[in-house]
């Protein structure tokens, strides 16, 4: 089968033919029909992680935002049947450690990243083998495309644990959200349907005018400000209740940060560059005098997938507004170089593999 490599840090995948995965006895084979493209693939693809022990290895086959039909199951297999349509988390569950068990499923000690490491290829491919099967497939509701389904990906699910879950986001409340790439507007329109009144924030105008166009109430233009925080809060009564960073720099996290009232929650879901090598000086002493939370969030459980795909399926979030290109997997490296000069907008899906 075809299959997107990453053979040098930088340089253009190497599209091969590779051994098609056989599934283990508690496992499942899945046919991708649509992988999303993703910063955290950029990531990966710029070597980033070195400081964090997570840095992913030549050789992986990239991709880690699969939709597609099951097309081989294991002997243990029991929950899911050969045709069946389904979406794969990038946070696999071993099922049995006491994180899954108490439903937090995305830490698990034991688990896999999908298309991070060599023992969980990724989907930037015509197949994907997913361990554990019962406990980490979803199956897609019908109407759903599959092209929405990979917008999906660690994009939806990991905004929607971040606010559903991590902030505990309540309807009626004020969100500002950093960065208005595909994870940020995500956040945009998830943080709208459970009812927040939200701010979007970014230096470009397209990104903006797109978060409009997905729910924000209001937007700034960080291009245009020189003072953020103090922007976001005019907007907010007084600042966010809740304010997530989905870009990962050092100016975007301490903007939100600052742009909290107190006892705000700050949700960190972007990841880093080589810029600041995971570390990122913070306000701290403003923190402990208002009360502040600082909280990580890391995809989501693959036992909550139902919360979410309830919502896609009623029609309350729509992830297909916000794929905005259908490309090969031969295209897979141009976007991802786009990426580096944030010249992609909403997100991109492999729907030709």
């Amino acid at each position: 089968m075809r299959a997107a490599v990453l053979t040098g840090y930088g340089d253009p995948l190497t599209i091969r033919d590779v051994d098609p995965p056989d599934p283990a006895p508690d496992g499942a084979v899945v046919a991708v029909e649509a992988c999303g493209i993703c910063r955290s693939d950029w990531h990966a693809w710029q070597g980033h992680g070195e400081w964090a022990d997570d840095d992913v290895p030549l050789g992986q086959v990239l991709g880690h935002e699969p939709a597609g039909r099951v097309v081989q199951t294991g002997t243990q297999v029991q929950s899911v049947a050969v045709g069946d349509r389904v979406v794969v988390p990038f946070n696999l569950g071993d099922g049995t450690c006491r994180h899954c068990r108490n439903g937090h499923g995305n830490v698990c000690a034991d688990g896999w990243a999908l298309g991070f490491e060599p023992d969980a290829p990724g989907a930037f491919a015509e197949r994907v083998a997913v361990p554990r099967a019962d406990y980490n497939l979803a199956h897609l509701p019908d109407g759903v495309g599959f092209g929405a389904a990979a917008a999906l990906g660690c994009r939806y699910v990991t905004a929607y644990h971040a606010l559903a879950h991590r902030a505990d986001l309540a309807a009626g409340e004020r969100v500002a959200v950093h960065g208005c790439g595909g994870l940020g507007l995500a956040a945009v329109q998830i943080g709208n349907a459970l009812g927040a009144r939200v701010v979007a924030v970014d230096v470009r105008d397209a990104p903006l005018e797109l978060a409009r166009a997905v729910g924000a109430s209001a937007t700034v233009d960080a291009s245009a400000s020189d003072d953020v925080p103090t922007a976001v809060r005019d907007l907010t009564d007084g600042g966010a209740h809740v304010s997530v960073d989905a870009l990962g720099r050092a100016e975007t996290c301490r903007n939100s940060v600052q742009s909290l009232r107190s006892r705000g929650r700050h949700v960190q879901v972007g990841l880093t560059t080589d810029a600041e090598r995971g570390e990122v000086p913070l306000p701290t002493d403003r923190m402990t005098r208002w009360d502040v939370d600082f909280l990580g969030s890391r995809g989501m459980p693959p036992s909550r997938y139902d919360e979410l795909l309830a919502l896609v399926a009623d029609g309350t979030v729509d992830p297909g507004e916000l794929v905005t290109r259908r490309v090969a997997l031969d295209d897979v490296s141009d976007r991802l170089a786009a990426m580096s000069d944030y010249d992609t907008e909403g997100i991109e899906v492999v729907t030709d593999l």
